[in-house]
């Protein structure tokens, strides 16, 4: 819902890019979103099977047109604007010459190339690799490289690279001439250190197998300080003011966690978003999973330990398009959203859907690249709606498997978690997983929770607080609340201990059925 602004109050402008659209949204100093504009783009083009490139000019056009959009609807926000923050997917690449030209269309996260990759190490390192389990999936990672397969297949391009950047890192070019990033930004396919938070030294594994010449990184810069002013050329192509400070925001992941307000381990962020994710922010370094690393929060010196389900919330599309023809035609019929009615179906199955139960991995997985999804324990009571349930439960198991393994890691219980992302706005949804993690659950009063961690650190960064604790205490507002049902816990805590025998049961039939049909390649 947007507000207005006192006479002589400062606005936050914060630009979220994302996959499918880019959002420019303008916030109060207090943490109100005051307006926002939302450009819509085609995610990616895929000139070759298996590819997802995009062009950058597609993100910067949306920026300026989002901008443009609300210079005219609200232009005395504009013009209140005391700072820019930008917070961006990650794992996307954009090279640039000298002169700041792109010179190859970006390959994003979901690009499934596979690179040779040049690491290739000694008999006895890789005897020790395959000890700890560890060499396929050095090898595996390698080959997901994007300047990795850049270097092999086009070394012209590569040879005439200037700076590797992400997403957040072009824009923020674009607007003060400046390349520079955040460490929390800096996550993907690239030799960033993030125990130390910054560029890996030439030892470190990421150097080894993502290797990016020293002269072609750009600079780091902390969260929450200045990159640079908006430059002349900037100003003109967007519309904004020259000279508003661009401040270091993080990783749309990151900033999200922020926007939720957690600082510390006693509360976790679970993201319902296409890619699902579980999060604590941390002042240790640890770990999530053996040798992945733990991502450096949008605050100096923590981190955000994370787990992921690559493919989280975007079931509920996949049942929408697979199975919910009756949904998507009352929703035509009725103007309501399809989400919204199949909301609907969970009360038709009681909690547990009949043991009925589904392990989510219909894309990549953090366990085995060759996990698969699963559903087990159908009967003659199963139809669409149990599915559905099944599908919601078995996303919340898997959240609560892997925010056990951040608390084992960390040695702090969670006492509660904050939860974002479009899924969350279903209130079924947001209960049953209160009830399957067994612990409360809170909403944001705003559903752009990555901005407004963006719109945090840019207020921490123009000295309208004094730290990011009292900037995220004042801009963090609670909109709903979910406490656990104790007549489910007995039963969602037995059927639980059954979920997580599952994948070591299916473990190796996963991987006889990759080795047979070599998919997941």
């Amino acid at each position: 819902m947007e507000k207005n602004i006192k006479n002589g109050q400062s606005t936050l402008i914060s630009i979220d890019c994302g996959t499918q659209s880019l959002r420019v949204i303008i916030f109060a100093e207090d943490g109100s979103l005051l307006a926002k504009k939302q450009v819509m783009y085609k995610p990616y083009v895929s000139p070759r099977p298996g590819w997802a490139e995009q062009n950058p000019a597609v993100w910067w056009g949306a920026l300026c047109t989002g901008v443009a959009a609300l210079k005219t609807s609200h232009p005395d926000l504009i013009a209140a604007a005391k700072g820019i923050g930008i917070t961006a997917q990650r794992d996307t690449v954009i090279l640039i010459g000298k002169d700041g030209t792109v010179l190859r269309p970006a390959i994003t996260w979901l690009d499934t190339r596979k690179a040779r990759g040049r690491y290739r190490p000694n008999f006895i390192m890789k005897a020790a690799l395959k000890a700890v389990d560890y060499y396929e999936k050095i090898m595996h990672s390698q080959s997901d490289g994007q300047c990795n397969w850049i270097q092999e297949n086009e070394p012209e391009i590569w040879k005439k690279t200037w700076r590797v950047l992400m997403v957040s890192g072009y824009l923020q070019y674009r607007l003060t001439g400046i390349a520079a990033d955040s460490p929390s930004s800096l996550v993907g396919h690239i030799p960033f250190d993030h125990k130390k938070q910054k560029w890996a030294s030439p030892g470190h594994i990421t150097a080894k197998i993502f290797p990016i010449d020293d002269d072609k990184k750009c600079a780091v810069v902390q969260s929450g300080k200045e990159i640079g002013k908006v430059s002349a050329q900037g100003a003109e192509e967007t519309g904004l003011p020259a000279g508003i400070p661009v401040i270091a925001c993080g990783s749309d992941k990151a900033c999200e966690t922020l926007g939720m307000g957690c600082l510390s381990a006693e509360t976790a962020s679970l993201s319902f978003g296409t890619t699902a994710t579980v999060e604590i922010c941390t002042d240790r370094y640890t770990e999530p999973i053996r040798f992945l690393p733990a991502y450096s929060a949008a605050y100096p010196g923590r981190w955000v330990p994370e787990i992921e389900i690559f493919r989280g919330y975007w079931m509920i599309s996949w049942f929408k398009d697979e199975l919910g023809y009756e949904e998507r035609a009352k929703a035509t019929a009725t103007g309501i959203i399809p989400e919204q009615i199949m909301d609907r179906l969970l009360d038709s199955s009681p909690p547990g859907c009949y043991g009925l139960m589904l392990q989510p991995y219909w894309g990549a997985s953090l366990k085995d690249h060759y996990a698969k999804g699963s559903m087990i324990g159908f009967g003659d009571v199963h139809g669409r709606h149990a599915i559905y349930r099944a599908i919601v439960e078995g996303l919340a198991y898997s959240l609560r498997e892997g925010l056990e393994q951040l608390e084992s890691q960390s040695g702090v219980p969670v006492q509660k978690v904050a939860v974002s992302g479009g899924a969350s706005q279903s209130d079924r949804i947001c209960s049953i997983t209160a009830d399957i993690l067994n612990k409360p659950l809170v909403r944001g009063a705003t559903t752009e929770t990555s901005a407004l961690g963006a719109a945090i650190l840019t207020a921490y960064g123009t000295g309208s607080y004094s730290t990011i604790e009292k900037s995220a205490k004042n801009m963090v507002h609670i909109a709903g609340e979910f406490e656990p049902s104790p007549d489910n816990r007995v039963l969602y805590d037995e059927l639980y201990k059954i979920y997580t025998q599952i994948y070591p049961i299916l473990k190796h039939v996963y991987k006889r059925i990759r080795e047979v049909t070599g998919y997941p390649s």
